[in-house]
């Protein structure tokens, strides 16, 4: 009888462990690139001891690279600010800028604890004329928003915007896409109004909004509503021209096999429209929701709408010694939110599509 080697047993063990582990981290590979952190699957991979050289080279070429060039980046921008003189002094480096945000976030954070006592204050008087059989009074907190409060009032007001162009510019799309005629009588209005700016829309947004809603305790401001729209109508052009080519761009085979089972028009639509378009149509909602982002800011810094572009406005009239630095701290500010919108939606895309597009 031959003897079983117990080392064999425990190499052969620890190769199937090693093995499962790769395996983990290749399925966790797909939402690091979604996320924006590639370069965590070859440390991961170094780790669990995978050809070390070739995984330190993945290292540099995805998180080494990267944070050279912003360090050289950091580094140019501290040395040649200094040099530019304008009106409210030198453009402020690195440092400045950091230190502003630093004091934006400490101001946010004092504002709200201020309007915290201010609602525990009217809580409190409201429990006392409850109990003295009165009506509860109600009192909006008139405070200055933060800056974190301004931020999310632009992400919520990009949002709503994005969604209204998105149920207008994908059917538009799907219909463009499925006829001919559709896409004809489509077309030319695509074509006049796709490249009108902003800047040309928001002040017929705002004498329609103005016009139309004239209720005074809506569920949206009128800021809101101005703001909102004109997203909707810069940001629907992507998603409707990228439906349409998506579906028009639909497998033949596809569609024959549809007339062939005598699929009706809504079968048609959500079990062999949509599936084969959505890589596309996932293309144009991001597209879209770059360009809304983009478009709400200069809606806000034109209208003085609420929201990160009012905050730029205001700081650049302000012409404090300060404003360039929070300025600068918005640009920035707008940028991330700006890359984090985009992963948002390419996570989305990842749940719903097989594509690898990024």
């Amino acid at each position: 009888m031959t003897a079983i080697d117990p080392s064999a047993i425990d190499a052969a063990a620890r190769e199937e462990r090693k093995a499962r582990l790769f395996t983990r981290i290749n399925k966790a590979d797909r939402w690091f690139q979604v996320l924006g952190l590639s370069w965590v699957t070859p440390v991961l991979k170094a780790a669990a001891g995978d050809n070390p050289r070739a995984q330190a080279g993945e290292i540099w070429r995805l998180l080494g690279v990267p944070i050279l060039a912003i360090v050289g980046f950091l580094a140019l921008w501290a040395t040649l600010a200094p040099t530019v003189q304008t009106s409210l002094g030198a453009i402020p480096g690195p440092a400045q800028v950091w230190a502003e945000a630093v004091n934006l976030h400490e101001d946010a954070v004092a504002k709200g604890e201020s309007r915290a006592k201010f609602e525990a204050q009217v809580a409190k008087l409201n429990e006392r004329r409850i109990a003295q059989g009165k009506e509860p009074v109600e009192r909006a907190y008139t405070g200055a928003p933060s800056y974190y409060a301004q931020i999310w009032t632009s992400i919520k007001t990009v949002f709503f915007g994005f969604l209204i162009a998105s149920v207008v510019a994908i059917p538009l799309g799907i219909a463009a896409g499925l006829s001919p005629t559709a896409n004809a009588a489509l077309n030319p209005i695509i074509q006049i109004f796709k490249p009108v700016s902003p800047l040309a829309w928001l002040p017929i947004v705002t004498m329609v909004v103005s016009a139309v809603y004239v209720t005074q305790d809506g569920w949206f401001a009128k800021s809101f509503l101005t703001s909102a729209i004109t997203v909707t109508l810069c940001s629907l052009w992507p998603t409707l021209i990228n439906t349409a080519l998506g579906v028009a761009s639909i497998d033949k085979d596809l569609v024959n096999v549809s007339k062939v089972l005598k699929m009706n028009t809504w079968t048609k639509i959500t079990k062999l429209v949509l599936p084969s378009a959505l890589p596309l149509i996932f293309t144009g909602l991001r597209l879209s929701l770059g360009v809304g982002w983009m478009v709400l800011i200069a809606a806000e810094m034109l209208a003085q709408n609420p929201g990160l572009g009012k905050f730029v406005w205001d700081e650049f009239q302000n012409g404090s010694s300060s404003s360039l630095a929070k300025i600068m701290v918005a640009v920035l500010t707008i940028g991330i939110i700006g890359f984090m919108l985009d992963r948002l939606m390419y996570a989305i895309q990842s749940l719903f599509t097989f594509t690898n597009h990024r």
